[in-house]
């Protein structure tokens, strides 16, 4: 009995260190429970709260309206309308095809719009609204609007979509805007809206983040699987600034007609102030194609096109100058002082340097000249000489100081640079050395010498304003703030020299020169110019085209006509340049096209300080009542 009470005894003991034990681990337990809950609800709780409300807070952004565009005189050429949609929230419509069909009877749903709607639906969650369609009109909107009642899971929407309204005559100038590709986003949350389009050319590409403005924020609550359950508040967005273009749409118009069916570029510049008044490529296309998204059959059909109509000639296309580039040469010389215009060069047609010889366009020769009968008279002879005395290093110096070569102030992002060769170029970019023939072809404008339109304008106007180097601006203004200086530097060159050489291009077109044909007078106001024919082929290739065309060379084949001016010859005011792809010389083809256009400007000689005067009710997106959305998602 005894032995069986010690047992007992012994075994209540380790039942109560077991008790004791297990309490010990229990009450440990619960310390640290106690201790994680009160770091999470006491000594982190901001922490964990902030965290929370990251998870059920949604910030959304809200699209701004893109700035308006005016043309020189307030005429409204790029602006907002109403984009008119249906959409479908398949959770609330429950029926997704029944309701497609109750939709057709007020909006013609077409196949494709209705596969499309049925796939959406079928793939992604249902609570995330689906476009049935867009550009509605009024009537269909207000009737889906009147028996949305009765329409369970359907909402009308009104959002805005751009609009060009002088689409063909501006489409090289404005541009269009287009979808965010995938290379052009970025972390901000406006180009990661659905839907939501830049600038993808022309000043709507250039001036892109003025024009878009700043977007707005909506704040919703929603809950674990995205739903949105209520909206808290939002921040209206920021809408884009108005731009005010130079271009002047009745000039521009003009241009274009006068261009007619060549392929071919002309600029008008204002020589002080820098504005482009006309800024002219045919063929042109219609920025309207682009609204909404151009479909596949039109683009095909734009890039097709023999006369490449998306190419802004103006600004992308790069040819050699020809005859035009002879006042670069001609300045050269006078500021490095290695011939006087009075020296006189004899022209015998045929220029020989080594083994090579260099015919001029005069095969009989110009007999005895001088700089002033050189440009006028346009002698190859003597601009081979007088190149080869200045180098093609001083050339290139003076053909930038005058605009070639680039314009890295040009407000148009697309525009290509040209080239103005030189010994180092060569060396670098063809690993090649410099040959004395070289030169004597880029005397004349040839070889690889390129410009582009606006850079011969620019140039023209450079010299017709005393050496200033001028900038082209095709936007005037950004809201009340003008986009140049009051005034422009100088170019550091003697206005003897340039006085010379305007003097020299008076008499191209006033005394006898190579585009007397194209003088003009309008109201005593004159012009003056310098012809331009740049080789496009080989003479044997030409020849061989001519004998298989019965005596005339093939169009692609031809030299293409250049010509640049300015006027008045008196008080210099405007610049202009036209190039006509292959239309054979310069005095034929450009120069006239020049003389009509001069004459139009001239004419109407706006006001360089003419304030834009926009139409304030020409408002083309109206106050639509703001679309009500139902407590659904946010896709």
């Amino acid at each position: 009995m005894a032995g069986g009470r010690a047992d007992d005894e012994g075994g209540g003991a380790k039942v109560s260190r077991r008790a004791l034990l297990l309490g010990g681990v229990q009450v440990a337990g619960l310390g640290v429970l106690f201790g994680r809950l009160y770091t999470l609800q006491i000594v982190d709780a901001d922490q964990y709260t902030t965290l929370s409300d990251e998870n059920r807070i949604n910030y959304q952004p809200i699209a701004p309206l893109r700035g308006r565009i005016y043309e020189r005189s307030g005429l409204l050429v790029a602006s907002n309308r109403a984009n008119l949609k249906v959409i479908i929230v398949p959770e609330a419509a429950g029926d997704v095809r029944g309701t497609l069909d109750r939709i057709s009877r007020i909006a013609e749903v077409s196949e494709e719009n209705r596969a499309r709607v049925l796939r959406r639906a079928s793939r992604q969650r249902a609570f995330v609204p689906v476009m049935v369609m867009e550009h509605l009109t009024w009537a269909e909107f207000a009737k889906l609007n009147a028996q949305a009642p009765s329409f369970p899971g359907v909402f009308p929407e009104a959002a805005s979509v751009r609009e060009y309204h002088f689409g063909p005559e501006l489409a090289h100038v404005v541009g269009y805007v287009g979808g965010v590709d995938r290379w052009e986003a970025d972390d901000e949350r406006l180009l990661q809206m659905r839907d939501f389009e830049i600038g993808k050319d022309g000043v709507e590409r250039s001036y892109d983040r003025r024009l878009r403005g700043t977007p707005g924020v909506r704040r919703v609550e929603v809950n674990a699987g995205g739903r949105i359950i209520r909206e808290l508040d939002r921040t209206p967005p920021g809408n884009g600034e108005n731009i005010f273009l130079s271009v002047d749409l009745e000039l521009q118009r003009f241009a274009l007609e006068r261009l007619g069916g060549e392929t071919a570029a002309t600029v008008v510049m204002d020589v002080r102030t820098g504005e482009v008044l006309v800024m002219a490529s045919t063929p042109s296309f219609d920025s309207s194609q682009f609204v909404g998204g151009i479909s596949h059959a039109h683009w095909r059909a734009l890039l097709a096109h023999p006369g490449k109509p998306l190419l802004n000639r103006a600004v992308e296309g790069q040819y050699p100058p020809g005859s035009t580039f002879k006042m670069v040469v001609a300045l050269a010389a006078l500021e490095s002082g290695v011939i006087s215009t009075k020296e006189r060069i004899r022209c015998t047609g045929r220029y020989h340097l080594g083994n090579a010889s260099y015919g001029c366009w005069k095969r009989s020769g110009h007999g005895k000249v001088n700089m002033h009968d050189g440009i006028q008279r346009s002698c190859d002879y003597y601009f081979y000489e007088v190149a080869r005395r200045v180098g093609i290093d001083r050339i290139a110096k003076m053909a930038r100081k005058l605009g070639m070569g680039g314009l890295e102030d040009l407000d148009y992002s697309d525009a290509k640079p040209g080239i103005i060769p030189s010994v180092g170029w060569k060396l670098a970019t063809l690993g090649e050395p410099w040959y004395p023939g070289e030169t004597l072809i880029a005397g004349i404008g040839q070889g690889y010498v390129l410009a582009t339109p606006m850079q011969l304008c620019v140039y023209a106007a450079r010299i017709a304003n005393g050496g200033r180097a001028v900038q082209p601006r095709l936007v005037r203004a950004i809201g009340d703030e003008p986009t140049y200086p009051e005034e422009w530097p100088d170019l550091g060159i003697a206005p003897e020299s340039l006085a010379f050489v305007r003097d020299a291009m008076d008499s191209v077109v006033n005394r006898g020169g190579t585009a007397a044909r194209s003088r003009i007078d309008v109201n005593g106001m004159t012009m003056a110019g310098k012809t331009g024919t740049s080789q496009v082929a080989s003479l044997a290739v030409a020849r061989a085209s001519s004998q298989r065309n019965g005596g005339e060379v093939e169009r692609r084949y031809r030299d293409h006509a250049l010509f640049v001016a300015f006027a008045p010859v008196e008080e210099p005011r405007y610049a202009i340049s036209v190039v006509v792809e292959h239309g054979g010389g310069g005095s034929r083809a450009a120069a006239p096209v020049a003389k009509d256009i001069m004459t139009r400007v001239l004419e109407r000689d706006l006001p360089a300080d003419a304030a834009p005067d926009p139409d304030e009710h020409a408002n083309p997106l109206p106050h639509w009542p703001e679309t009500r959305w139902p407590e659904t998602g946010n896709g």
